[in-house]
């Protein structure tokens, strides 16, 4: 599976990446739900926060 998203600024500091619905459904993710984001090379990673 491939998406192109676009990174949209969020206030004066950050950047989003909306996640692709089908991910969203396969990971179970919910809304609101605590999520980890860190950096492995160049690549970013998000987890579950558990």
């Amino acid at each position: 599976m491939k998406f192109i998203r676009k990174a949209t600024r969020v206030g004066k500091r950050s950047i989003a990446v909306v996640i692709p619905a089908e991910i969203v459904k396969e990971l179970k993710i919910r809304e609101r739900q605590k999520l980890t984001v860190r950096m492995s090379g160049k690549k970013i990673i998000i987890e579950d926060w558990s």
